[in-house]
């Protein structure tokens, strides 16, 4: 049950995301209402809370965190009372954010935070039918697992107030978030964008039969995701440069972008490729559940965070950096 002492936010849809930022905020000792219109939300919120209360009690809860403080709500309504942020995760179809977004503007009082948690649609896109106060909504895109890794892209839309913007980021960064907030609106915003090209030349190069799916994985967990843990790609090739850093970077290599080293357009996905990367997933999973896969993954997380804190880089808290 909710207590009126402790700060309340509502995550609207329970799929992986919501279910993450849920235990995100449960884990930061607020307490959650949800909502989601299928059977089963309970139940489907406790198996993930079995899967990451573990994780996120070893990596260290907040003050008065409780996995039990969280209500199901039978209505968005019920869900947004009390709320001083709703986070929407509902699925990647534009038209059903567009009228749950609509919806939360109708329900909501005018100085709540709306944030959805989508991977790439625009605000101005989602907020076409928000006729009340769409000033108040943006978007706070997470990374999954949210409960694990800091990062929130924070993005306005051109009706989004300074003051709402900036609530959005006081709300996240108490909770131990990382805030990267974009300058303008684009589409997929940065992260994925990189995410994407990369994805983009990993299919091209698995439909070509020039890398399997365990190669393509292995190329970036034993290379540059280990760097990229430290820094980001610009500042990793700046230091590639030598004395000379970037400048000497960009005047020793830049004829090779002229290379054909990758292709940014997408390969049409047939069903050969995309029977090929499943096919090479189930090979490398080789046997394991998912279950068993996302706490490997916690726990590698969980020493990767612990190694940059106790050097001080890289990485939010006793010590690090703390902003984006």
């Amino acid at each position: 049950m909710t207590t009126p002492d402790k700060p309340v936010v509502a995550c609207i849809g329970m799929g992986v995301i919501g279910c993450g930022w849920t235990a995100h905020f449960l884990g930061q000792g607020y307490a959650v209402r949800v909502w989601d219109p299928v059977e089963g939300v309970k139940e489907r919120l406790n198996s993930f809370l079995d899967l990451a209360w573990p994780a996120m009690t070893d990596l260290g809860l907040s003050e008065g965190a409780d996995r039990n403080n969280f209500i199901v709500c039978e209505t968005v309504t019920e869900a947004v009372e009390g709320a001083l942020l709703v986070q929407e995760s509902a699925p990647e179809r534009l038209d059903l954010k567009v009228e749950l977004l609509s919806e939360l503007d109708k329900s909501c009082s005018n100085e709540v935070v709306i944030a959805s948690s989508t991977s790439g649609y625009l605000v101005s896109d989602m907020i076409v039918n928000c006729e009340d106060a769409p000033e108040r909504v943006v978007v706070g895109h997470p990374f999954n697992p949210v409960y694990l890794l800091p990062l929130v892209e924070l993005v306005a839309g051109p009706k989004t107030s300074k003051e709402i913007l900036e609530k959005a980021q006081n709300i996240y960064e108490s909770t131990g978030k990382i805030v990267l907030k974009l300058d303008r609106e684009v589409d997929g915003f940065i992260s994925d964008r990189l995410q994407e090209a990369m994805w983009r030349e990993a299919l091209h190069m698995v439909a070509n039969g020039e890398a399997t799916v365990e190669q393509l994985d292995l190329a970036i967990t034993a290379g540059p995701g280990l760097r990229w843990a430290l820094m980001g790609p610009m500042l990793t090739f700046h230091l590639a440069g030598g004395e000379g850093g970037m400048a000497h970077m960009l005047d020793h290599f830049g004829p090779s972008l002229k290379s054909p080293w990758t292709r940014l357009e997408a390969p049409e996905l047939t069903r050969e490729l995309r029977d090929a990367v499943v096919e090479g997933c189930e090979d490398e999973a080789d046997g394991r559940s998912v279950a068993t896969l996302v706490n490997e993954r916690d726990k590698g997380l969980i020493a990767i965070i612990k190694a940059l804190r106790a050097a001080g880089v890289g990485t939010p808290g006793e010590g690090g950096l703390h902003g984006t």
